[in-house]
């Protein structure tokens, strides 16, 4: 048999399943409602047997509204639970604990290694990567501080109305 031949006897037999289940829950149906509800003999009862009839009908539709009612509130609190035990599983299998980490010394020529893996040569000087400095540059800067002088000297000098005078006469504006 090939494979769509068999995929069309599962379809029929499902079809036929369906039909059967529709067709005993209607059967189902009947019967209940044969149990609870009798046929009505309306024909030559008077008028008050018709309202006492009628009284004992109703009581029996409030009995049934109320059942109905209680059943309704119950499948919407199990809808209810079941919603709030699907959100928890959603939310605890999205959840995972983190391991307590431990320090771990490690040199850097092993984290060199462990990173790089065979890639990584020889050790590695981390000095030997530093900027050299000579004695020149450091000459230089002390030579420019030295210049610049104590700032508050600087500062004292130009506070006031001669300070400000002296910065007009520098710029060239008092000629």
């Amino acid at each position: 048999m090939s494979v769509l031949s068999k995929q069309m006897l599962l379809l029929n037999r499902a079809v036929e399943e369906l039909e059967k289940e529709t067709q005993d829950r209607d059967e189902e149906k009947v019967r209940y409602l044969g149990e609870k509800l009798p046929p009505l003999q309306l024909s030559g009862l008077s008028l008050g047997e018709l309202q006492n009839l009628c009284r004992q009908l109703h009581e029996k539709i409030d009995i049934v509204d109320e059942e109905r009612y209680d059943y309704e509130a119950k499948v919407m609190k199990h809808n209810k639970d079941i919603h709030e035990l699907k959100l928890k599983v959603q939310d605890l299998g999205g959840k995972f604990k983190k391991p307590a980490l431990r320090k771990v010394r490690v040199s850097a020529d092993e984290m060199m290694r462990a990173l790089l893996g065979s890639k990584h040569k020889g050790s590695m000087d981390l000095r030997a990567n530093l900027k050299s400095v000579k004695k020149e540059d450091i000459k230089q800067e002390k030579v420019l501080t030295s210049e610049v002088g104590d700032w508050r000297k600087n500062v004292e000098a130009m506070s006031g109305m001669e300070g400000r005078k002296k910065m007009f006469d520098a710029a060239g504006g008092g000629q």
